[in-house]
């Protein structure tokens, strides 16, 4: 499924409240690999795998819980791209959460794979998993077509701006915008992009960014 064609269609919110079907089974990482855990929703303890691959370097534990208390806990019917998926610990956890449709974008074809084989494991549905070029995979999308972007590209990328841009036109007007970075985005840069940051954490090398459109934020 193409990028453009998978968020087109927003599904109706479940009633708040309402609890998650049929919890899936954990997927059981194999010995000898990394491993992280969705921490909340309806696969809550299930472990991902991790490959051992240079650079790959998942959102930890202690950020994704903040993001998700950020955002509330429950997406439902939210629209998501996880533009840079690596393990796929962002865009699961969204749909653990109720997400209706996440597009993972990856380009390494054995984090394609895993995220697949955890796809199909998880009998997720309402995730869609595409290899190619995160920023060119925004591109394509409708613009304010996307409730929520989780943006986590490699650290040592010179493409957080041009992802920022890509994110900040295809963002839905009361949507959001999850930043990971190696350094922190100060409030005129942002602003530069139409953007506002309403929450911030560092977290060792880490600096994780909630941010919204500029005018919506102000409001």
């Amino acid at each position: 499924m193409k990028p453009k064609q998978a968020l087109l269609a927003r599904s109706q919110p479940a009633p708040r409240g309402k609890k998650s079907p049929n919890k899936t089974k954990p997927v059981v990482a194999p010995s000898g690999v990394g491993e992280v855990r969705i921490i909340g929703g309806q696969w809550k303890r299930t472990k991902l795998r991790v490959p051992d691959l240079a650079g790959l370097r998942p959102t930890p534990d202690r950020v994704r819980e903040a993001l998700f208390n950020w955002l509330g806990q429950d997406l439902q019917g939210w629209r998501c791209v996880d533009a840079f998926a690596g393990t796929g610990a962002l865009g699961f956890e969204a749909a653990s959460r109720g997400a209706a449709q996440v597009l993972m974008v990856e380009q390494h074809p054995a984090l394609v794979a895993q995220l697949l084989r955890t796809q199909t494991q998880l009998g997720a549905s309402s995730v869609h998993i595409t290899r190619g070029d995160g920023i060119a995979a925004m591109e394509q999308l409708p613009a304010a077509s996307v409730d929520l972007f989780l943006l986590d590209p490699p650290f040592e990328s010179t493409r957080f701006e041009t992802a920022l841009q890509a994110a900040a036109r295809a963002v839905a007007l009361a949507g959001f915008i999850y930043l990971e970075a190696p350094r922190a985005w100060a409030q005129e840069e942002l602003a530069a992009l139409g953007l506002a940051r309403l929450r911030y954490l560092k977290a060792g090398a880490v600096h994780a960014h909630l941010l919204q459109r500029q005018a919506l934020a102000a409001a």
